[in-house]
Order: C-alpha cells, then sequence, then structure tokens
C-alpha cells in the first residue's frame, strides 16, 4: 500500500526538478510545494492548505490538520495517489502529476473532501462543514463531507460539481464539469445517488434521487436521470432514457468516450 503513492511522489519530484530547470521563475512555487518537501504527504499539506487559507483559520493551522488526517489515515493518501494517477491517465490535456497536483481543481477538491471526509467519520462536523465551504467558494465544487468517494476518481473541469450526503461513488469513475448527484426534494434519509464503478458521467447532468447508476454505464451531457440505470448501457435526454449500449471492452471512465453505440436491442429508447 505503501508503495502506491512512495512512485507517484517520486515521479512528482522528477517532474519538479525538470520543470525547475526549463523554467526557474517557477523555483520558488516549485520549492515550497515540492522540492523542499519531505513526503507526498507532507506536499500535500502544503498545496491544499495554502489554497484554503482564505478564512479565520491559517494556513499553518490547516497544514498542521491536513498532515494530521494524512498520517493518521495512509490509505487516504493511497485514494489521493489514485486520483493523481486518474487525471494523468485519462485527461488528455494532462501528461504529466505535477499539473493536477499544482493547478487542478478537480484534483485539489478531492484531495480537500478526503480530509472533510475523515473530520465527518471521526464525529467532528463542523469543521468539516467549516473546510466544506471553503472548498465551495475556492473550487466551485461541493462535497459533502459524509458523501462515500472511492479511489481512481477523475473531476475534469469540475466547476459546478455537487454531491450531496448520502451518494456514493465507487472506485474508478470520471466526472465532468456541472454535474448534480443530488435529492429530489425535502425528504431526510437514503436520497442521493449510488454511482458504480466504471462510469462516465458528462458535463451538465443531473442524477437526482436514490437511484443507482450501474457499472460500466454511459450518462449523456446535459441528461436529467431519475430512475435506476442498468449495467453497460448509455443513457441520454430529459428525462434520460437508454439510447444505446456498452460495447463489451468499453470502458466507458477510462476512455472518456461520449459517442453512444447505435441503439441495436435498445432500438427507439428504452425507459428506465
Amino acid at each position: 500500500m505503501i508503495n502506491a503513492y512512495t512512485e507517484t511522489w517520486e515521479s512528482l519530484q522528477r517532474e519538479a526538478e525538470l520543470t525547475a530547470t526549463k523554467e526557474p521563475i517557477l523555483s520558488n512555487v516549485l520549492g515550497e510545494f515540492v522540492l523542499d518537501r519531505t513526503s507526498f504527504l507532507d506536499a500535500l499539506s502544503w498545496r491544499v492548505a495554502s489554497r484554503l487559507a482564505k478564512g479565520t483559520i491559517s494556513e499553518s493551522e490547516l497544514r498542521s490538520l491536513f498532515q494530521d488526517c494524512f498520517s493518521s489515515n495512509p490509505e487516504t493518501l493511497v485514494s489521493i495517489a489514485c486520483d493523481l494517477e486518474a487525471v494523468k491517465e485519462r485527461d488528455p490535456a494532462c501528461n504529466d502529476f505535477l499539473s493536477p497536483f499544482l493547478y487542478f481543481k478537480g484534483f485539489q477538491a478531492l484531495c480537500a473532501y478526503r480530509v472533510c471526509h475523515q473530520l465527518w467519520q471521526n464525529e467532528r462536523n463542523q469543521l468539516a462543514l467549516y473546510l466544506q465551504s471553503l472548498v465551495t467558494v475556492i473550487y466551485s465544487v461541493d462535497i459533502h463531507p459524509a458523501a462515500k468517494i472511492g479511489k481512481g476518481i477523475l473531476l475534469d473541469h469540475a466547476t459546478g460539481f455537487v454531491a450531496g450526503e448520502t451518494c456514493i461513488i465507487d472506485d474508478d469513475v470520471s466526472i465532468l464539469h456541472e454535474v448534480t448527484l443530488g435529492g429530489t426534494g425535502k425528504e431526510r434519509g437514503d436520497r442521493h445517488p449510488k454511482i458504480r464503478s466504471g462510469v462516465l458521467i458528462g458535463a451538465g447532468a443531473k442524477i437526482l434521487g436514490n437511484v443507482e447508476i450501474g457499472e460500466g454505464a454511459r450518462v449523456g451531457a446535459s441528461s436529467v436521470v431519475l430512475n435506476d440505470v442498468p449495467p453497460r448501457v448509455s443513457v441520454a435526454g430529459v428525462p434520460a432514457k437508454i439510447v444505446g449500449k456498452v460495447e463489451p471492452g468499453d470502458l466507458p471512465y477510462l476512455g472518456m468516450n461520449h459517442s453512444i453505440t447505435p441503439p441495436g436491442n435498445y432500438e427507439n429508447g428504452g425507459g428506465i
């Protein structure tokens, strides 16, 4: 488990050293957040704290909080390393670890969420909500601290992403900007979507209520999903309907392919 993020950290350092040589003007930035740091844990704490230090709590206090959270739960670092790998692997605009680590709001917002979630699990709810409010203002990403999110998650662009309190996102899911995983009204209890592994959710999609998006499914951009979606189908529209199937060997979350396979067995659009 430790090697999962040790290798990521070593790659991040090498990329920072190369960039410092090519772009001396960035030397101070690279030193502060990567080259002068002692570990992946240390670097993450410095980077995220520097972005969120906009309120009453100081940057040094936030940094100490993040370091405590990461050190007490090494599995969180594994999840973050998988998220970083997901960005490099799936985002065609990204060819390294350094860029998302330093600049990409989706990756950084996920890092902050993972701290919020750990605080929530430890019944430090007010502090978790305070940090969530900072993440919402700074990154335009609103993830409730109680939401459960797996590893290997790509939030591409991320602006406007919302995930409610009882939302669950399994491992290896790719989500574009302006996606809402929300409720349908004032009901309490388990009321938010469950996104299974391998799913791709297009920009602007709204998935509402305690519905399940089956493994390996594809949700089209700007769709409104109000019912369960079977595994390995494509849905689109308002309200969303089945408009195609995901072929064997096609991994929507990985290929980031938003095109729809001809309907085949789902001819004329099946209801969901």
